[in-house]
């Protein structure tokens, strides 16, 4: 069984089908119809819900952390032990939320299909902000599309939000929901069971191990950006999966003097600070990857795993020469991450073993990194090219150069043949064009809806060329770059 609560209200479901999704859970089950389908892809943000979890700050204190989530990309299982707010929940006492009235106010709703959505959205900017600041109102709202184009208004409106917020009934009853997912906390596996299709959620990387070893099959669910697609888009049932998001080891960023172990499980919202801190670039493309919905469900592990040609933080890794642990049984064995991918969709993860946590090295003064992503919109886009560069120069000459490209072929990869036009030679445009043109024998891109085969070419030449710009003049740094 698995077990949450819905506001206040402790919900215990045994059999319902793990393909559910918290949309259609809310809106079919529960008779909440305020959460809308506008896309069932995690693109429009008219399904945002939010998220309270237990979190322990650093000198030990428990206290709630609200997150906005997509819940037509969210599978009810990975509810479990968790509370979930829903637009219906924020009115209180015949008073409209804080939130709610700065949407009434300012005029934020115009045909209203979107407003719950962003209503939620601002529910979880206001939980948390402290003042209003037009960059985090930017950001909680970039997932959430207005079709009637009333963004001006709900800006104001979450101007107002964060300005003249005020306790309201989450506030007052925090200790007690504090206290009520303390006593819901998962203890032992948990499991949602339909009959036909199953959900496993185990709670510690050796239960994981013995689960996936009985169920090579089953599908293992993180934060299901990419996976639920397969139900919601293609309608292909998944029998079994196990869920990982409980898994408190595989969640941890831990630091060393010379590297950080990212668990798999880790979210990109969570992955931030600490890649931020390292790799300023790395972070700025973290804040471009998706919506905030999306990056506080989806998992640096999940975004390696699905082996996507173009997903989004393989390059930069590959190019700051990340490695992953992966686990069969007791088992681990250490994988450099640009071995792990092998043809389209293929990888060198071997049966029942999964990544349990990504090993990033330091940031180091004598490599200059860089990223940049070509999408055609600035927040919230698939990139056609997505590009990193780490180069060792001393004394004007290139000691080490490791350049990978994301949209440039079936699998995120190395340039082999533009990093030996590289190493040994003087750092020079000269030097630089003959890697550009060398570019063309490490990749064959493919022409598609996104860009064609020629401008992905030539964009990624272009990138290595602004690399070089921007280490010649370092006050010019537009780093992680969008061409429409």
């Amino acid at each position: 069984m698995i077990q949450f609560l819905l506001n206040q209200v402790l919900r215990t479901e045994h059999a319902l089908d793990p393909n559910l999704t918290v949309l259609n859970y809310l809106r079919e089950h529960l008779g909440k119809p305020g959460t809308k389908e506008g896309c069932a892809s995690g693109d429009c943000g008219a399904c945002t819900v939010v998220i309270g979890e237990l979190s322990t700050d650093n000198d030990g204190a428990e206290h709630l952390r609200y997150r906005s989530l997509n819940a037509c990309l969210t599978f009810v299982a990975s509810l479990h032990g968790k509370q979930l707010i829903c637009v219906e929940d924020l009115k209180h006492q015949g008073q409209l939320h804080s939130v709610q009235k700065a949407m009434v106010e300012c005029h934020g709703s115009q045909c209203g299909f979107c407003t719950p959505g962003f209503v939620m959205s601002l529910f979880a900017l206001q939980k948390n902000s402290n003042e209003a600041n037009a960059h985090q109102a930017h950001e909680a709202l970039a997932g959430n599309l207005c079709r009637c184009t009333g963004y001006r208004p709900i800006l104001a409106a979450a101007e107002q939000a964060c300005t003249q917020r005020e306790p309201d009934q989450f506030d007052q009853r925090q200790a007690e929901t504090i206290a009520r997912l303390r006593a819901i906390a998962p203890k032992e596996t948990g499991e949602l069971n339909s009959g036909d299709k199953r959900c496993l959620i185990p709670l510690t990387v050796s239960d994981l191990a013995d689960l996936y070893d009985a169920y090579p099959q089953a599908r293992l669910l993180a934060g299901g950006t990419d996976l639920a697609l397969e139900v919601t888009q293609f309608h292909r049932p998944l029998p079994v999966m196990i869920y990982v998001g409980n898994i408190a080891e595989m969640k941890r960023i831990e630091h060393f003097e010379d590297r950080l172990e990212i668990g798999a499980a880790t979210s990109l919202t969570d992955c931030y600070a600490a890649l931020t801190a390292e790799y300023p670039d790395f972070g700025e493309l973290l804040q471009r990857f998706a919506s905030l919905q999306i990056r506080n469900q989806g998992t640096l592990g999940g975004n390696i795993g699905n082996a996507s040609p173009i997903g989004d933080s393989p390059p930069l890794l590959i190019a700051l020469g990340a490695q992953i642990i992966l686990c069969k049984g007791d088992i681990r064995r250490t994988l450099a991450l640009e071995d792990y991918f092998i043809d389209y969709r293929v990888t060198a993860r071997q049966e029942s073993e999964f990544i349990e946590k990504i090993i990033v090295p330091k940031a180091n003064a004598r490599q200059a990194f860089r990223a940049y992503k070509v999408s055609k919109r600035l927040d919230d886009d698939i990139s056609a090219v997505c590009a990193a560069f780490r180069l060792h120069i001393e004394n004007g000459v290139i000691v080490d150069a490791r350049v990978a490209f994301g949209g440039m072929a079936a699998i995120p990869k190395r340039a082999a043949a533009c990093e030996h036009a590289l190493i040994g030679a003087p750092w020079t445009s000269a030097t630089v064009e003959r890697a550009c043109a060398a570019l063309a024998e490490d990749f064959t891109p493919l022409s598609d809806f996104r860009a064609s085969k020629e401008y992905r070419l030539l964009s990624a030449q272009n990138l290595l060329r602004k690399y070089f710009i921007e280490l010649q003049t370092p006050h010019i740094e537009t780093r992680v770059t969008s061409y429409v």
